[in-house]
Protein backbone atom coordinates (compact mmCIF):
# COMPACT_ATOMS: atom_id res chain seq x y z
CA UNK A 1 0.00 0.00 0.00
CA UNK A 2 1.87 3.58 -0.96
CA UNK A 3 -0.93 5.73 0.20
CA UNK A 4 -0.32 7.24 3.61
CA UNK A 5 -3.42 6.51 5.84
CA UNK A 6 -2.55 8.04 9.50
CA UNK A 7 -4.93 6.63 11.84
CA UNK A 8 -5.17 6.93 15.67
CA UNK A 9 -3.18 3.81 16.28
CA UNK A 10 -0.69 3.73 13.02
CA UNK A 11 0.11 4.94 10.07
CA UNK A 12 0.32 3.31 7.28
CA UNK A 13 3.06 3.46 4.08
CA UNK A 14 5.20 5.94 6.32
CA UNK A 15 5.17 3.99 9.63
CA UNK A 16 7.17 0.76 10.86
CA UNK A 17 7.37 -1.08 13.91
CA UNK A 18 9.57 0.43 16.12
CA UNK A 19 12.78 -2.11 16.65
CA UNK A 20 12.95 -0.99 20.17
CA UNK A 21 9.24 -1.48 21.07
CA UNK A 22 6.98 1.21 22.54
CA UNK A 23 5.10 2.63 19.64
CA UNK A 24 4.73 2.69 15.94
CA UNK A 25 7.60 4.88 13.87
CA UNK A 26 7.18 7.29 11.70
CA UNK A 27 9.05 9.80 9.44
CA UNK A 28 9.52 13.27 10.84
CA UNK A 29 8.28 14.93 7.20
CA UNK A 30 5.19 13.58 7.45
CA UNK A 31 4.53 14.00 11.38
CA UNK A 32 5.62 18.17 10.44
CA UNK A 33 2.86 18.14 7.98
CA UNK A 34 0.41 16.89 10.41
CA UNK A 35 1.40 18.96 12.94
CA UNK A 36 1.66 22.29 10.23
CA UNK A 37 -1.02 24.08 11.27
CA UNK A 38 -0.47 23.98 15.04
CA UNK A 39 3.02 25.16 14.39
CA UNK A 40 1.75 28.18 12.56
CA UNK A 41 -0.09 29.10 15.44
CA UNK A 42 2.32 28.82 18.08
CA UNK A 43 5.02 31.09 15.41
CA UNK A 44 2.86 33.46 15.01
CA UNK A 45 -0.31 33.80 17.25
CA UNK A 46 -1.56 37.22 16.49
CA UNK A 47 -2.11 39.86 19.09
CA UNK A 48 -4.95 40.30 20.84
CA UNK A 49 -5.69 43.53 21.55
CA UNK A 50 -7.03 44.50 25.69
CA UNK A 51 -8.56 47.78 24.65
CA UNK A 52 -11.43 48.31 22.57
CA UNK A 53 -10.22 51.76 21.76
CA UNK A 54 -7.74 51.96 19.43
CA UNK A 55 -5.26 54.62 21.40
CA UNK A 56 -1.87 55.71 21.14
CA UNK A 57 0.78 56.26 23.58
CA UNK A 58 0.13 59.90 24.03
CA UNK A 59 -3.89 58.76 24.53
CA UNK A 60 -2.91 56.43 27.51
CA UNK A 61 -0.33 58.70 29.00
CA UNK A 62 -3.41 61.56 28.97
CA UNK A 63 -5.80 58.64 30.82
CA UNK A 64 -2.72 57.94 33.46
CA UNK A 65 -2.11 61.10 34.31
CA UNK A 66 -5.62 62.00 34.45
CA UNK A 67 -6.11 58.68 36.61
CA UNK A 68 -3.32 59.75 38.81
CA UNK A 69 -4.90 62.88 39.78
CA UNK A 70 -8.05 62.01 40.12
CA UNK A 71 -9.55 59.93 43.76
CA UNK A 72 -12.83 59.91 42.43
CA UNK A 73 -11.69 57.93 38.88
CA UNK A 74 -9.41 55.53 41.65
CA UNK A 75 -12.68 54.99 43.67
CA UNK A 76 -14.93 54.41 40.78
CA UNK A 77 -12.54 51.57 39.44
CA UNK A 78 -12.46 49.96 43.11
CA UNK A 79 -16.37 49.81 42.90
CA UNK A 80 -16.46 48.50 39.46
CA UNK A 81 -14.01 46.03 40.37
CA UNK A 82 -15.77 43.90 42.50
CA UNK A 83 -18.17 43.71 39.18
CA UNK A 84 -15.97 42.74 36.72
CA UNK A 85 -11.95 41.58 36.76
CA UNK A 86 -11.66 44.19 33.62
CA UNK A 87 -12.68 47.28 35.11
CA UNK A 88 -9.04 48.86 34.51
CA UNK A 89 -9.47 48.16 30.85
CA UNK A 90 -13.62 49.39 30.76
CA UNK A 91 -12.95 53.03 31.81
CA UNK A 92 -9.57 53.19 29.84
CA UNK A 93 -11.65 53.23 26.93
CA UNK A 94 -14.73 55.09 28.18
CA UNK A 95 -12.08 57.78 28.77
CA UNK A 96 -10.98 57.27 25.56
CA UNK A 97 -14.17 57.25 23.26
CA UNK A 98 -14.76 61.02 25.05
CA UNK A 99 -11.33 62.45 24.87
CA UNK A 100 -10.12 61.02 21.16
CA UNK A 101 -11.08 63.74 18.48
CA UNK A 102 -12.13 60.61 16.35
CA UNK A 103 -12.13 57.15 18.52
CA UNK A 104 -12.09 54.06 16.39
CA UNK A 105 -13.43 50.91 18.06
CA UNK A 106 -11.47 47.74 17.18
CA UNK A 107 -13.36 44.16 15.44
CA UNK A 108 -14.56 42.48 18.29
CA UNK A 109 -12.41 39.40 16.59
CA UNK A 110 -8.88 41.77 17.25
CA UNK A 111 -9.80 41.74 21.33
CA UNK A 112 -8.91 39.13 24.37
CA UNK A 113 -12.22 37.93 24.76
CA UNK A 114 -12.33 38.28 27.94
CA UNK A 115 -12.51 42.07 27.10
CA UNK A 116 -15.31 42.04 24.39
CA UNK A 117 -17.81 43.12 27.13
CA UNK A 118 -15.63 46.05 27.87
CA UNK A 119 -16.41 46.19 23.92
CA UNK A 120 -20.04 45.71 23.87
CA UNK A 121 -20.28 48.58 26.40
CA UNK A 122 -18.26 51.20 25.26
CA UNK A 123 -20.11 50.61 21.10
CA UNK A 124 -23.46 51.29 22.93
CA UNK A 125 -22.20 54.10 24.32
CA UNK A 126 -20.94 55.67 20.99
CA UNK A 127 -24.05 54.78 19.15
CA UNK A 128 -26.23 56.66 21.77
CA UNK A 129 -27.75 59.53 20.35
CA UNK A 130 -26.26 62.18 22.61
CA UNK A 131 -23.17 60.75 22.28
CA UNK A 132 -22.00 63.79 20.15
CA UNK A 133 -23.09 66.30 21.62
CA UNK A 134 -20.98 65.24 25.00
CA UNK A 135 -18.31 64.59 22.73
CA UNK A 136 -18.36 68.27 21.59
CA UNK A 137 -17.42 69.23 24.97
CA UNK A 138 -14.97 66.20 26.30
CA UNK A 139 -12.92 65.60 23.46
CA UNK A 140 -9.21 67.07 23.59
CA UNK A 141 -9.95 67.56 27.29
CA UNK A 142 -8.83 65.21 29.92
CA UNK A 143 -10.70 66.79 32.66
CA UNK A 144 -14.10 66.69 30.60
CA UNK A 145 -13.76 63.16 29.24
CA UNK A 146 -12.91 62.06 33.42
CA UNK A 147 -16.14 63.83 34.22
CA UNK A 148 -18.37 61.97 31.53
CA UNK A 149 -17.02 58.84 32.88
CA UNK A 150 -17.69 59.74 36.81
CA UNK A 151 -21.36 60.68 35.27
CA UNK A 152 -21.53 57.21 33.80
CA UNK A 153 -20.19 55.19 36.68
CA UNK A 154 -23.67 54.23 38.30
CA UNK A 155 -25.02 52.89 34.76
CA UNK A 156 -21.30 51.26 34.00
CA UNK A 157 -22.62 49.35 37.18
CA UNK A 158 -25.88 48.26 36.30
CA UNK A 159 -24.49 47.66 33.04
CA UNK A 160 -22.20 44.91 34.21
CA UNK A 161 -24.35 43.35 36.64
CA UNK A 162 -26.85 42.79 33.47
CA UNK A 163 -24.12 41.56 31.51
CA UNK A 164 -22.85 38.82 33.98
CA UNK A 165 -23.91 36.25 31.73
CA UNK A 166 -22.37 37.20 29.07
CA UNK A 167 -19.00 37.77 30.75
CA UNK A 168 -19.33 34.66 32.06
CA UNK A 169 -19.28 33.15 28.19
CA UNK A 170 -16.54 35.60 27.77
CA UNK A 171 -13.99 33.99 30.43
CA UNK A 172 -15.09 30.82 28.89
CA UNK A 173 -14.11 31.46 25.65
CA UNK A 174 -10.72 32.94 27.03
CA UNK A 175 -9.65 29.92 28.37
CA UNK A 176 -10.68 28.00 25.64
CA UNK A 177 -8.54 30.12 23.57
CA UNK A 178 -5.58 29.94 25.84
CA UNK A 179 -6.05 25.78 26.22
CA UNK A 180 -6.06 26.14 22.48
CA UNK A 181 -2.68 27.94 22.30
CA UNK A 182 -1.22 26.05 24.95
CA UNK A 183 -2.13 23.09 23.13
CA UNK A 184 0.05 24.60 20.03
CA UNK A 185 2.59 25.29 22.05
CA UNK A 186 3.04 21.31 23.18
CA UNK A 187 2.59 20.10 19.62
CA UNK A 188 5.50 22.26 18.61
CA UNK A 189 7.12 21.02 21.30
CA UNK A 190 6.67 17.35 20.78
CA UNK A 191 7.82 17.94 17.32
CA UNK A 192 10.71 19.14 18.47
CA UNK A 193 11.41 15.95 20.55
CA UNK A 194 10.63 14.21 17.59
CA UNK A 195 13.56 16.09 15.50
CA UNK A 196 15.78 15.56 18.08
CA UNK A 197 15.07 11.68 18.31
CA UNK A 198 14.91 11.16 14.73
CA UNK A 199 17.16 9.02 12.59
CA UNK A 200 19.68 9.80 10.05
CA UNK A 201 17.09 8.43 7.45
CA UNK A 202 13.99 10.58 8.95
CA UNK A 203 12.50 8.00 11.02
CA UNK A 204 11.36 8.65 14.49
CA UNK A 205 10.90 6.36 17.11
CA UNK A 206 7.60 5.29 17.54
CA UNK A 207 7.14 7.14 21.57
CA UNK A 208 7.92 10.20 20.15
CA UNK A 209 5.85 9.69 16.89
CA UNK A 210 2.95 9.17 19.20
CA UNK A 211 3.72 11.93 21.09
CA UNK A 212 3.35 14.29 18.31
CA UNK A 213 0.08 12.62 17.08
CA UNK A 214 -1.37 12.38 20.53
CA UNK A 215 -0.66 16.41 20.90
CA UNK A 216 -2.58 16.78 17.79
CA UNK A 217 -5.29 15.60 17.94
CA UNK A 218 -5.61 17.36 21.61
CA UNK A 219 -4.72 20.68 19.55
CA UNK A 220 -7.88 19.62 17.54
CA UNK A 221 -9.65 19.07 19.97
CA UNK A 222 -9.07 22.45 21.82
CA UNK A 223 -9.02 24.51 18.60
CA UNK A 224 -12.48 23.53 18.10
CA UNK A 225 -13.92 24.08 21.88
CA UNK A 226 -12.17 27.50 21.19
CA UNK A 227 -14.02 28.32 18.08
CA UNK A 228 -16.91 27.21 19.53
CA UNK A 229 -16.62 28.80 22.31
CA UNK A 230 -16.06 32.29 20.45
CA UNK A 231 -18.52 32.37 18.28
CA UNK A 232 -20.72 31.89 20.67
CA UNK A 233 -19.85 34.56 22.64
CA UNK A 234 -19.65 37.05 20.03
CA UNK A 235 -22.93 36.44 19.05
CA UNK A 236 -24.26 36.99 22.79
CA UNK A 237 -26.74 39.50 23.45
CA UNK A 238 -26.87 41.84 26.73
CA UNK A 239 -30.81 42.76 27.24
CA UNK A 240 -30.64 46.51 28.48
CA UNK A 241 -27.17 47.39 28.01
CA UNK A 242 -28.38 50.13 24.67
CA UNK A 243 -31.16 51.51 27.09
CA UNK A 244 -28.75 52.04 29.92
CA UNK A 245 -25.87 53.42 27.51
CA UNK A 246 -28.60 56.06 26.56
CA UNK A 247 -29.74 56.92 29.65
CA UNK A 248 -25.87 57.23 30.87
CA UNK A 249 -24.52 59.26 27.39
CA UNK A 250 -27.70 61.85 28.59
CA UNK A 251 -27.07 62.49 31.88
CA UNK A 252 -23.23 63.00 31.04
CA UNK A 253 -23.82 65.33 28.62
CA UNK A 254 -26.11 67.32 30.54
CA UNK A 255 -23.52 67.67 33.28
CA UNK A 256 -20.76 68.69 30.45
CA UNK A 257 -23.54 71.32 29.48
CA UNK A 258 -24.29 72.46 32.98
CA UNK A 259 -20.37 72.80 33.75
CA UNK A 260 -19.43 74.54 31.03
CA UNK A 261 -22.11 76.84 30.82
CA UNK A 262 -21.00 77.56 34.94
CA UNK A 263 -17.89 78.22 33.77
CA UNK A 264 -19.08 80.96 30.99
CA UNK A 265 -21.44 82.16 33.42
CA UNK A 266 -18.15 83.52 36.03
CA UNK A 267 -15.63 84.28 33.16
CA UNK A 268 -13.65 80.94 32.90
CA UNK A 269 -12.16 80.81 29.85
CA UNK A 270 -11.60 77.21 28.01
CA UNK A 271 -7.96 78.79 27.86
CA UNK A 272 -7.46 79.05 31.14
CA UNK A 273 -9.23 75.75 31.89
CA UNK A 274 -6.97 74.03 29.93
CA UNK A 275 -3.87 75.55 31.92
CA UNK A 276 -5.11 74.69 35.17
CA UNK A 277 -4.24 71.52 37.42
CA UNK A 278 -6.87 68.69 36.99
CA UNK A 279 -7.29 68.66 40.95
CA UNK A 280 -7.38 72.36 41.20
CA UNK A 281 -10.49 72.43 38.31
CA UNK A 282 -12.71 69.78 39.91
CA UNK A 283 -11.98 71.72 43.53
CA UNK A 284 -13.11 75.01 41.40
CA UNK A 285 -15.76 73.50 39.70
CA UNK A 286 -17.03 71.96 42.99
CA UNK A 287 -17.62 75.44 44.38
CA UNK A 288 -19.27 76.38 41.81
CA UNK A 289 -21.50 74.01 41.48
CA UNK A 290 -22.26 74.37 45.71
CA UNK A 291 -21.21 77.88 46.25
CA UNK A 292 -24.17 80.56 47.84
CA UNK A 293 -24.84 82.09 44.29
CA UNK A 294 -24.31 78.61 42.28
CA UNK A 295 -28.37 78.60 41.49
CA UNK A 296 -27.90 82.03 40.02
CA UNK A 297 -25.08 81.18 37.65
CA UNK A 298 -26.97 81.66 34.67
CA UNK A 299 -28.68 85.00 35.74
CA UNK A 300 -24.97 86.26 36.51
CA UNK A 301 -24.73 84.73 33.26
CA UNK A 302 -26.94 86.55 31.25
CA UNK A 303 -25.93 89.82 33.14
CA UNK A 304 -22.76 89.72 31.84
CA UNK A 305 -23.74 89.07 28.02
CA UNK A 306 -25.94 91.99 28.58
CA UNK A 307 -23.16 94.40 29.55
CA UNK A 308 -21.00 93.31 26.87
CA UNK A 309 -23.75 94.47 24.07
CA UNK A 310 -24.27 96.99 26.01
CA UNK A 311 -20.61 98.51 25.48
CA UNK A 312 -20.88 97.38 21.80
CA UNK A 313 -23.97 99.61 21.56
CA UNK A 314 -22.06 103.10 22.81
CA UNK A 315 -22.06 105.52 20.22
CA UNK A 316 -19.99 108.62 19.57
CA UNK A 317 -21.32 112.32 19.30
CA UNK A 318 -25.60 110.70 19.81
CA UNK A 319 -27.70 112.48 22.37
CA UNK A 320 -26.51 111.82 25.95
CA UNK A 321 -24.55 113.18 28.66
CA UNK A 322 -24.64 117.19 29.04
CA UNK A 323 -21.32 118.59 29.42
CA UNK A 324 -21.70 122.15 28.85
CA UNK A 325 -23.05 124.94 26.21
CA UNK A 326 -21.58 125.58 23.01
CA UNK A 327 -22.94 127.67 19.76
CA UNK A 328 -24.56 126.45 16.55
CA UNK A 329 -27.76 126.29 14.78
CA UNK A 330 -29.37 122.98 16.12
CA UNK A 331 -32.48 123.98 17.04
CA UNK A 332 -33.46 120.90 19.03
CA UNK A 333 -30.61 121.66 21.61
CA UNK A 334 -31.38 125.38 22.16
CA UNK A 335 -31.20 126.24 25.75
CA UNK A 336 -34.23 127.92 27.11
CA UNK A 337 -33.13 131.83 27.13
CA UNK A 338 -32.94 131.50 23.91
CA UNK A 339 -35.97 130.63 22.94
CA UNK A 340 -37.24 132.36 25.54
CA UNK A 341 -36.04 135.30 22.89
CA UNK A 342 -39.08 134.60 20.55
CA UNK A 343 -41.43 135.43 23.09
CA UNK A 344 -40.58 138.98 22.11
CA UNK A 345 -41.17 140.34 19.08
CA UNK A 346 -38.54 142.82 19.44
CA UNK A 347 -35.57 140.19 20.39
CA UNK A 348 -37.40 138.02 17.02
CA UNK A 349 -35.12 139.25 13.87
CA UNK A 350 -32.04 139.07 16.84
CA UNK A 351 -32.62 135.17 17.17
CA UNK A 352 -33.40 134.93 13.13
CA UNK A 353 -29.93 136.43 12.90
CA UNK A 354 -27.88 134.52 15.20
CA UNK A 355 -29.73 131.14 13.96
CA UNK A 356 -28.57 132.43 10.80
CA UNK A 357 -24.94 132.75 11.77
CA UNK A 358 -24.83 129.58 14.19
CA UNK A 359 -24.57 131.52 17.27
CA UNK A 360 -27.39 130.40 19.14
CA UNK A 361 -26.26 128.68 22.40
CA UNK A 362 -26.83 125.15 22.59
CA UNK A 363 -26.60 122.49 25.26
CA UNK A 364 -23.46 120.35 24.25
CA UNK A 365 -23.48 116.83 24.88
CA UNK A 366 -21.75 113.67 23.76
CA UNK A 367 -22.91 110.09 23.29
CA UNK A 368 -23.49 107.51 25.92
CA UNK A 369 -20.13 106.66 26.65
CA UNK A 370 -17.41 105.70 29.10
CA UNK A 371 -16.74 108.82 30.83
CA UNK A 372 -15.04 107.78 34.05
CA UNK A 373 -11.39 107.28 34.49
CA UNK A 374 -10.70 106.67 38.23
CA UNK A 375 -12.20 103.54 39.81
CA UNK A 376 -15.56 101.64 39.42
CA UNK A 377 -16.80 100.93 42.89
CA UNK A 378 -20.01 98.80 43.31
CA UNK A 379 -21.19 98.93 47.03
CA UNK A 380 -23.35 95.88 47.62
CA UNK A 381 -26.04 95.80 50.28
CA UNK A 382 -26.29 92.49 51.97
CA UNK A 383 -28.78 93.28 54.91
CA UNK A 384 -30.98 90.44 56.30
CA UNK A 385 -33.67 91.49 53.66
CA UNK A 386 -31.56 91.59 50.47
CA UNK A 387 -31.91 87.36 50.94
CA UNK A 388 -35.65 88.00 50.03
CA UNK A 389 -36.65 86.39 47.22
CA UNK A 390 -38.79 88.16 44.04
CA UNK A 391 -39.70 87.13 41.02
CA UNK A 392 -38.31 83.57 39.42
CA UNK A 393 -37.25 83.08 42.97
CA UNK A 394 -34.23 85.07 42.49
CA UNK A 395 -33.16 87.12 45.62
CA UNK A 396 -32.06 90.94 46.07
CA UNK A 397 -28.78 89.45 46.91
CA UNK A 398 -28.14 87.20 43.53
CA UNK A 399 -29.03 90.37 41.17
CA UNK A 400 -27.26 93.00 43.46
CA UNK A 401 -24.25 90.68 42.61
CA UNK A 402 -25.01 89.88 39.15
CA UNK A 403 -24.84 93.34 38.36
CA UNK A 404 -21.33 93.80 40.79
CA UNK A 405 -20.22 91.00 38.62
CA UNK A 406 -20.82 92.67 35.28
CA UNK A 407 -19.11 95.67 36.55
CA UNK A 408 -16.51 94.11 37.51
CA UNK A 409 -15.65 92.99 33.56
CA UNK A 410 -16.72 96.76 32.91
CA UNK A 411 -14.00 98.39 34.80
CA UNK A 412 -11.86 95.42 33.35
CA UNK A 413 -12.64 96.24 29.58
CA UNK A 414 -12.09 99.66 30.26
CA UNK A 415 -8.71 99.39 31.88
CA UNK A 416 -9.89 100.81 35.55
CA UNK A 417 -9.69 99.60 38.92
CA UNK A 418 -12.41 98.05 40.52
CA UNK A 419 -12.91 97.73 44.11
CA UNK A 420 -16.40 95.62 45.44
CA UNK A 421 -17.50 96.51 48.97
CA UNK A 422 -20.06 94.35 50.51
CA UNK A 423 -22.09 96.12 53.98
CA UNK A 424 -24.76 96.27 55.83
CA UNK A 425 -24.43 97.50 59.20
CA UNK A 426 -21.78 100.91 60.01
CA UNK A 427 -19.98 97.93 61.93
CA UNK A 428 -19.99 95.26 59.13
CA UNK A 429 -18.23 95.69 56.05
CA UNK A 430 -15.71 94.10 53.30
CA UNK A 431 -13.70 95.72 50.61
CA UNK A 432 -12.77 93.97 48.00
CA UNK A 433 -10.06 95.12 45.54
CA UNK A 434 -9.37 94.82 41.79
CA UNK A 435 -6.78 96.41 40.07
CA UNK A 436 -6.51 97.27 36.52
CA UNK A 437 -3.22 96.23 36.27
CA UNK A 438 -2.99 92.32 38.08
CA UNK A 439 -5.68 89.18 37.17
CA UNK A 440 -8.57 89.22 38.92
CA UNK A 441 -8.46 86.17 40.23
CA UNK A 442 -11.75 84.28 40.33
CA UNK A 443 -10.95 82.88 43.97
CA UNK A 444 -11.09 86.38 45.12
CA UNK A 445 -14.22 87.39 42.57
CA UNK A 446 -16.27 84.05 44.30
CA UNK A 447 -15.12 85.49 47.96
CA UNK A 448 -16.86 89.05 46.60
CA UNK A 449 -19.67 87.20 45.62
CA UNK A 450 -20.63 84.83 48.02
CA UNK A 451 -19.95 87.42 50.79
CA UNK A 452 -22.82 87.81 53.34
CA UNK A 453 -22.68 89.72 56.21
CA UNK A 454 -26.44 89.94 57.34
CA UNK A 455 -27.59 92.68 59.54
CA UNK A 456 -29.04 96.24 58.86
CA UNK A 457 -28.33 99.03 56.61
CA UNK A 458 -25.97 101.73 57.04
CA UNK A 459 -25.12 104.19 53.95
CA UNK A 460 -22.15 106.12 55.52
CA UNK A 461 -19.89 103.44 56.06
CA UNK A 462 -19.68 102.30 52.86
CA UNK A 463 -20.20 105.59 50.61
CA UNK A 464 -16.99 106.44 52.99
CA UNK A 465 -15.07 103.87 52.25
CA UNK A 466 -15.92 104.31 48.54
CA UNK A 467 -14.96 107.84 48.94
CA UNK A 468 -11.37 107.53 50.66
CA UNK A 469 -10.38 104.64 47.79
CA UNK A 470 -11.15 107.70 45.30
CA UNK A 471 -9.02 109.75 47.41
CA UNK A 472 -6.19 107.53 47.68
CA UNK A 473 -6.32 106.59 43.96
CA UNK A 474 -5.70 111.09 43.26
CA UNK A 475 -3.15 111.27 45.81
CA UNK A 476 -1.35 108.51 43.84
CA UNK A 477 -2.34 108.58 40.03
CA UNK A 478 -4.03 111.93 40.10
CA UNK A 479 -6.74 110.39 38.77
CA UNK A 480 -10.57 111.62 38.92
CA UNK A 481 -13.97 111.05 37.60
CA UNK A 482 -14.92 107.58 39.24
CA UNK A 483 -17.86 106.02 39.16
CA UNK A 484 -19.84 104.46 42.50
CA UNK A 485 -22.50 102.24 42.43
CA UNK A 486 -24.57 101.42 45.32
CA UNK A 487 -26.82 99.03 45.30
CA UNK A 488 -29.41 98.39 48.11
CA UNK A 489 -33.26 97.73 48.88
CA UNK A 490 -32.78 100.17 52.31
CA UNK A 491 -33.30 103.87 52.33
CA UNK A 492 -31.45 105.12 55.75
CA UNK A 493 -30.54 108.40 57.13
CA UNK A 494 -27.35 110.52 56.89
CA UNK A 495 -25.82 113.33 59.16
CA UNK A 496 -26.00 116.71 57.80
CA UNK A 497 -22.42 116.78 58.48
CA UNK A 498 -21.52 113.71 56.41
CA UNK A 499 -23.46 115.18 54.04
CA UNK A 500 -21.69 118.10 53.40
CA UNK A 501 -18.32 116.21 53.54
CA UNK A 502 -19.69 113.94 50.85
CA UNK A 503 -20.95 116.66 48.57
CA UNK A 504 -17.29 118.43 48.81
CA UNK A 505 -15.38 115.04 47.94
CA UNK A 506 -17.89 114.54 45.21
CA UNK A 507 -16.83 118.11 43.84
CA UNK A 508 -13.35 117.76 44.23
CA UNK A 509 -12.90 114.12 43.32
CA UNK A 510 -15.54 114.69 40.23
CA UNK A 511 -16.95 111.17 40.73
CA UNK A 512 -20.50 109.67 40.01
CA UNK A 513 -22.96 107.98 42.01
CA UNK A 514 -25.58 105.54 40.76
CA UNK A 515 -28.01 104.05 42.53
CA UNK A 516 -30.32 100.72 42.21
CA UNK A 517 -33.56 100.42 44.75
CA UNK A 518 -33.31 96.17 44.37
CA UNK A 519 -37.44 95.60 44.85
CA UNK A 520 -38.18 98.60 46.76
CA UNK A 521 -39.48 101.45 45.15
CA UNK A 522 -39.55 103.33 47.84
CA UNK A 523 -36.03 103.97 47.87
CA UNK A 524 -35.15 105.83 44.73
CA UNK A 525 -38.75 107.50 44.94
CA UNK A 526 -38.38 111.27 44.70
CA UNK A 527 -37.10 112.64 48.02
CA UNK A 528 -35.37 109.33 49.70
CA UNK A 529 -31.99 109.79 51.08
CA UNK A 530 -30.43 107.75 47.89
CA UNK A 531 -32.04 109.87 45.62
CA UNK A 532 -30.05 112.63 47.50
CA UNK A 533 -26.94 110.89 47.21
CA UNK A 534 -27.07 109.97 43.67
CA UNK A 535 -26.68 111.34 40.20
CA UNK A 536 -28.54 108.65 38.23
CA UNK A 537 -31.24 106.68 39.98
CA UNK A 538 -33.32 103.91 38.84
CA UNK A 539 -35.50 100.88 40.96
CA UNK A 540 -35.80 97.46 39.64
CA UNK A 541 -38.61 95.07 40.67
CA UNK A 542 -38.30 92.10 38.17
CA UNK A 543 -35.35 90.04 39.28
CA UNK A 544 -35.43 88.15 36.15
CA UNK A 545 -35.00 90.97 34.29
CA UNK A 546 -30.92 91.94 33.46
CA UNK A 547 -32.36 94.92 31.31
CA UNK A 548 -33.29 97.05 34.29
CA UNK A 549 -29.75 98.72 34.41
CA UNK A 550 -28.38 98.39 31.19
CA UNK A 551 -27.85 101.84 30.96
CA UNK A 552 -25.20 101.74 33.24
CA UNK A 553 -23.10 100.22 31.20
CA UNK A 554 -23.39 102.81 28.69
CA UNK A 555 -21.98 105.65 31.12
CA UNK A 556 -19.98 103.84 32.97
Amino acid sequence: MDEDTDTETGTAGDADPDPHGGGTASRLDVLADRAGTWLARSAAAPARHTGAVAADRFDRMAWRDTYEQSPALRELADDLGEHHAHTADLLTDVFLAAYKTAPRLREPAELEPSRLVNHRLVAALLESPDFAELHRETAGDPYAAAMAVLAQGTALRRMLEDSRPARDRDERAERARREAEDAADAVAEALGQAADEAGEDGTVPGPAADAVRRAVREADAAGRRAASDAARSLAVAVPGVRAAARGAVAKSAAAAREETALMRAWGVGSGELERMPFDERARLAERLRTGRLAEWAELIGRFRQMAEGERARKVENATGELIGVTLGDDLSRVIPSELANLGLPELRAVFAARYAAGELMLYDSQGEQATGRGAVIACVDTSHSMYEAGPGGITREAWAKACALALLDQARHAGRDFVGIVFSAADRLRVFRFPADRPAGLARTLDFAETFLGGGTSYERPLSAAGELLEAEFDDAARTRGDIVMLTDDDCGVTEAWMRSWNEAKRRLGFRVFGVGVGSPRVAAAGSVLEALCDNLRSVEDFTDVHAAADLFRVI
